[in-house]
Order: C-alpha cells, then structure tokens, then sequence
C-alpha cells in the first residue's frame, strides 16, 4: 500500500511538472502583435537584421542601430506568420 502511494504521488508530481513547464503559448499580446504586422504594409525593421520586426519605431536589439520603417517583404512576412522574428519589448 505504501509503495502504491509513494508512486502515485511520484506521477503526480512529474505530471504536474511537466504541465507546468510547457511551451504552450496562449498569449493573446503575441497574436494580436502579429495580426497587426501581418495586416500592416510596412513595419519598422533593421537594416543588418531583417529578422526584427517591430509596429513602434526603436533600436536594434542586436546591433543597437534605429529601426527604419519599411514595406515587409515576403520573407518577413512568413517570419511573423511562424512567430520566428525578433519581438521588440515595448
């Protein structure tokens, strides 16, 4: 009986861990950023990295230059719609 609860208590407490430290990302900020950039012409971007993208203008995160607002290019584009560009922290 005792080795039942010890183990059970174990699972517990892996499934608790493990829920707790997943990738699940419901944050509506994120989507609502990305809906904005997708349904935006241009955007503020940098010139060495195209990777950042921000709606606001700012600095480079990587380089430190100033973003330049400019019409998004595909490649950008598909970025944002898989959530894989630099998010500038407002």
């Amino acid at each position: 009986m005792k080795k039942i609860f010890i183990v059970t208590v174990l699972l517990l407490s892996f499934v608790m861990v493990f829920t707790a430290c997943s990738s699940n990302n419901n944050d509506n900020s994120n989507s609502t950023d990305q809906n904005a950039l997708l349904t935006s012409d241009s955007a503020y971007t940098c010139t060495m990295h195209q990777d950042v993208i921000s709606m606001h203008p700012g600095d480079c995160p990587k380089c430190g230059m100033h973003l330049v607002k400019q019409k998004l290019t595909p490649e950008q584009q598909k970025m944002i719609k898989e959530g894989t560009y630099v998010k500038l922290k407002e």
